[in-house]
């Protein structure tokens, strides 16, 4: 039976949108107050589009945390811009995330565009501010953004501290239109759990593992069964996929001391988020230049018609 609509629903759904880096999927974490987004301090973290919901009262916000916007250099590459692409063509609104005190970017005037020709209403959310010294350059950054674009608000915010995040809620809230909720109001992601469980190793391989390798990296769930003996433990066995036998070596580590490291803070993560003893089994897998060979991008869930 469909759902009742009642009368003071409203829904939006809303793309978050900037260059790597700045900060996007931890405004995501922050606004939802769990994680469905991984964040590492290296840039490109976020690969797929991760849809978080925010269910206030009568307001649904869904939230489409797309790639930092860059230039491809792989058949990844050209997934991850074209999903930015995708997200922004068809939502309600955009969130154009910066950086506290820097210029408007390649990117970002490239995203401005894109609001402009799709006609989006969008709302400017400069983040780190916990990070800016001088406060005056923010003022700076603010005139320069609004002569670019009519945003519907900026709001200064910290994704790390808090500061702000209620008024940026309350703006894009703003945004919504009368309309049923499209998710349950206890709905936190469209993510399968494997998706997430998967997100969170990559989490840890990227904040673990030197600059030179994570992005050369993979997680695929082979599997993830809850026991039927009744004892509340979810078995789940993941492959790590990393392009050279060098790489591979590192990700095991000495004795295998990096995996099981590896293993125990995602394990740890795993059990807060799915509420739930976890038997994580971790294996490594070389897949030579992976990052442009369909197949396997197929095994990870990417859709083929988004390589080219």
């Amino acid at each position: 039976m469909a759902k009742k609509l009642a009368a003071e629903e409203k829904t939006a759904f809303i793309a978050i949108v900037g260059r790597p880096n700045v900060g996007k999927s931890s405004l995501l974490n922050r606004m939802l107050g769990q994680k469905v987004a991984i964040v590492s301090s290296k840039p490109q973290t976020t690969r797929t589009r991760i849809m978080g919901v925010l269910t206030n009262g009568a307001v649904q916000l869904v939230f489409i945390d797309t790639p930092g916007l860059h230039k491809p250099r792989t058949k990844l590459g050209n997934y991850m811009v074209k999903s930015v692409a995708q997200s922004v063509s068809g939502v309600d609104a955009c969130m154009l995330v910066v950086e506290a005190g820097c210029d408007p970017s390649p990117a970002d005037l490239d995203l401005i565009e894109k609001f402009k020709a799709l006609e989006l209403p969008a709302v400017l959310a400069i983040n780190k501010i916990d990070l800016l010294e001088d406060k005056t350059a923010l003022m700076a950054q603010i005139t320069k953004f609004s002569g670019l674009f009519d945003f519907e608000a900026v709001v200064p915010v910290s994704a790390q501290t808090g500061d702000g995040m209620s008024d940026l809620i309350g703006e894009l809230e703003n945004l919504s239109q009368p309309g049923a909720h499209f998710f349950d109001d206890d709905t936190l992601t469209d993510q399968p759990e494997r998706v997430i469980a998967g997100e969170i190793v990559r989490e840890k391989l990227l904040r673990l593992l030197d600059k030179e390798i994570p992005h050369g990296l993979a997680v695929a769930v082979e599997r993830m069964r809850e026991r039927d003996d009744g004892s509340g433990i979810t078995d789940i066995s993941a492959t790590i996929y990393c392009e050279r036998d060098t790489h591979k070596g590192i990700v095991i580590g000495k004795g295998g001391s990096m995996l099981k490291k590896v293993g125990a803070y995602a394990r740890e993560d795993m059990e807060r988020f799915f509420g739930c003893k976890i038997n994580l089994q971790l294996w490594v897998k070389v897949k030579e230049d992976w990052r442009n060979r369909e197949s396997v991008l197929r095994t990870l869930g990417y859709d083929k018609n988004d390589f080219e």
